[in-house]
């Protein structure tokens, strides 16, 4: 664990930047700006972060708007709405647009639908039509898209929400979002096994001599779409876009002939036929929820991803284009199960998907239906990475390497996050098998995360927008009677696979709250040490002997505030102060490009020949994180001293060895869980581009 914003063990990332001064710039010569500091740069103070200077609303151009307040900062568009929405269909709707491969299939080897009965085909495409109207078009297009963390969606941006809000039972509402991240972490192993190998086994009734191959073919599949991630979600984006388009096309022109054949069909769009179909079976429709969830599952990916394009785009591709479709298909569906009503009683060769179209038509379905399962594979992925970035900014995780791969929508990659998924993925492929096996133990992550989702959007809806408690009751009502009924179907599921899903959950909630628990330990116990930085300048001038004044310039990271251990080791140990000493935090802003204006805050501490410089550094996330680099780039704009000495400037950091102790509030094994977790945390001096040969690491321990 190292010194400086980028330790493990600093302030957490996310958070509003420190009080800092904004800098402006003289009026003057270039000679006297290249010679010295503006005074304006030393003295004046700010007792407020200026956090509304990293956001600013862009119109499509990329022209200055309005100014928002930093909290209500949404994502910035630099694309029509069309092309971003295109881009969403090949990014956020592969999970939810392929359903269709095997929703019914599931659906209608329940033995409430076994025996085909126009109430009863009525009944589930009643259900799944109703499914996707409460939990996708009201709920989460509807409402709880409006609620996001400067931008960023998912069930961590309602945590973080409900953190800054301070919402009664905060800490309970954070611990929520915490195990639904867990659940979407665990359902994000599922569905690119489920989805691909859907799409894949339509070769066994286009040529059921190569079934023996279907599970290979997945696993390549799947891992030539994970070592794709690095390329960025952008590129795939753009790649699948059309591709989806054309799936969602195609979902509809394979739909509709049947629905003319059978126009009564129609009919399944009223609720009665749902209720008609619980009063009819009674439990055993209940336990039928179990396959209908699968039409639902990936709308918290479209939430997760909010972030990747904004809320209008998606939108706009779930109301004109991916809802649409899929009905008319479901529909389709359920015309052709009417026409061939003993085709459920062999469910080796009851696949209605491919069934419904011409045999000569079944391998380019395959191919079209692999590729969309790719993508399908792709809204998950993509979701896990803001939903791991946003952990991270909780405090949750430790710092992870981010690579943001587009610098106009804000899409991540996070290399060890998809590494972890991808094994967790092909294992399930070879546990599993089939399609329908990973079925029974898909279900209950996705529905508890809706739960969890809800009763966090609830509370921040109240806070934020002073919703009236009446309203909430209804709106909970109508989300929680729904996501519950299912939760509790699928739960039946459980001693059938279902239990996967929900121990990844619960073990990754024990790793997260483990971390968070040791980096609040390990961050009093360095601040007890540390102590404030105006304080141990004070000390400075009476220390005796004096302390010699080495030549040169010393650059210590720290997270702001804070007094460097490397800098009090210098002093303490080698009773030594360079002559000109720069103490620099870094702070993230959650944007592309900080404003140059706003980048940096430059402000004089100390006093006499102890004075020191603190800079801060505001990055955005698409800025280079050198900070040499930056450095440099501050001297250029005339907030350093042009004869600042940075070409052979030394950088400190402290490397901050923990051990174990008594009495520390947590026990051995999470002890162990969080060193393991802090030896593995990623390097300041890679991150933020230090010279190696110029770099000093000093050590310092910390029991715990």
């Amino acid at each position: 664990m190292q010194d400086g914003h980028g330790a493990s063990d600093g302030p957490l990332e996310g958070q509003s930047p420190p009080a800092a001064t904004q800098v402006k710039k003289r009026v003057g010569s270039f000679n006297e700006a290249a010679h010295k500091l503006p005074a304006q740069a030393l003295a004046r103070e700010s007792d407020e972060a200026d956090d509304a200077a990293d956001h600013e609303n862009l119109d499509t151009a990329g022209r200055p708007n309005r100014r928002v307040p930093g909290d209500q900062a949404d994502v910035v568009a630099h694309a029509g709405r069309a092309v971003l929405a295109l881009g969403a269909l090949g990014v956020v709707y592969g999970d939810i647009g392929t359903s269709p491969l095997y929703t019914e299939q599931v659906t209608f080897e329940f033995r409430a639908t076994q025996h085909i009965a126009v109430a009863g085909v009525y009944g589930v495409v009643s259900l799944i039509f109703w499914a996707l109207t409460v939990v996708v078009s009201i709920k989460y297009a509807g409402f709880i898209m409006r609620a996001h963390n400067r931008g960023d969606g998912g069930i961590m941006a309602l945590a973080a929400l409900c953190q800054r809000l301070k919402v009664p039972r905060r800490a309970l509402m954070v611990t929520l979002g915490i195990f639904g991240a867990s659940l979407f972490f665990g359902d994000g192993m599922i569905t690119p096994a489920i989805s691909v190998l859907s799409a894949v086994s339509g070769l066994e009734v286009a040529t059921p001599s190569v079934t023996h191959l279907v599970v290979p073919i997945s696993l390549v599949i799947l891992v030539a779409l994970f070592a794709l991630q690095r390329r960025g979600t952008s590129t795939v984006g753009a790649v699948f876009g059309p591709v989806m388009l054309l799936w969602f096309t195609t979902l509809i022109v394979i739909g509709m002939p049947e629905i003319f054949k059978h126009p009564g069909v129609l009919q399944a769009l009223s609720p009665s036929w749902g209720v008609r179909f619980f009063i009819d079976h009674g439990f055993y429709a209940f336990l039928t929820l179990g396959g209908v969830v699968l039409a639902v599952t990936g709308a918290e990916a479209l939430y997760a991803d909010r972030g990747h394009f904004g809320p209008g785009p998606i939108r706009m591709a779930w109301f004109f284009v991916v809802w649409p479709a899929v009905l008319i298909n479901y529909l389709g569906q359920a015309a052709w199960i009417l026409d061939h009503p003993g085709a459920p009683l062999d469910p080796k060769k009851f696949n209605p998907f491919f069934s419904v179209m011409p045999h000569w038509a079944i391998w380019p379905m395959v191919i079209l239906a692999t590729l969309a399962t790719v993508i399908a594979s792709q809204a998950v992925i993509s979701g896990s990475y803001s939903v791991a970035r946003q952990a991270m900014q909780l405090g949750y995780l430790p710092r992870l390497r981010i690579v943001h791969t587009s610098e106009t929508e804000g899409q991540i990659y996070v290399p060890s996050i998809n590494w972890t998924l991808m094994f967790g993925v092909v294992a399930l492929v070879l546990i599993f098998q089939n399609s329908n096996g990973l079925a029974n133990a898909y279900g209950v992550a996705v529905t508890g995360t809706f739960i969890l989702n809800t009763l966090l959007f609830l509370v921040v809806a109240k806070r934020l927008w002073k919703t009236p408690t009446w309203r909430l009751a209804l709106m909970g009502s109508l989300f929680l009677t729904v996501e519950t009924t299912f939760f509790l179907a699928n739960a039946a599921k459980i001693l059938h696979g279902a239990w996967l899903p929900l121990a990844a959950g619960l073990l990754i909630s024990f790793v997260m709250m483990t971390w968070r628990r040791g980096q609040v330990i390990v961050t009093r116990k360095r601040q007890s040490k540390e102590g404030g930085l105006n304080a141990f300048l004070e000390k400075l001038g009476n220390m005796q002997p004096p302390l010699q004044r080495a030549p040169g310039t010393a650059v210590f990271l720290v997270p702001d505030g804070a007094t460097p251990l490397a800098l009090r080791g210098v002093v303490e140990h080698v009773h030594t102060l360079h002559e000109t000493v720069l103490v620099v935090s870094v702070a993230a802003a959650s944007v592309p490009h900080v404003d140059p204006a706003k980048r940096f805050v430059v402000k004089r501490m100390g006093r006499g020949r102890y004075q020191i410089l603190h800079v801060t550094i505001r990055n955005g996330y698409q800025e280079n994180n050198s900070v040499p680099d930056a450095l440099e780039l501050a001297r250029k704009h005339g907030l350093l001293p042009r004869n600042l000495d940075l070409e052979g400037a030394s950088y400190f950091i402290s490397r901050i060895t923990i051990a174990k102790a008594n009495n520390s509030g947590m026990g051995g094994l999470r002890k162990n869980i969080f060193m393991a977790m802090a030896r593995n945390s990623a390097s300041p001096i890679e991150h933020f581009g230090l010279p190696i040969d110029r770099t000093v690491v000093m050590g310092s321990q910390i029991n715990i």
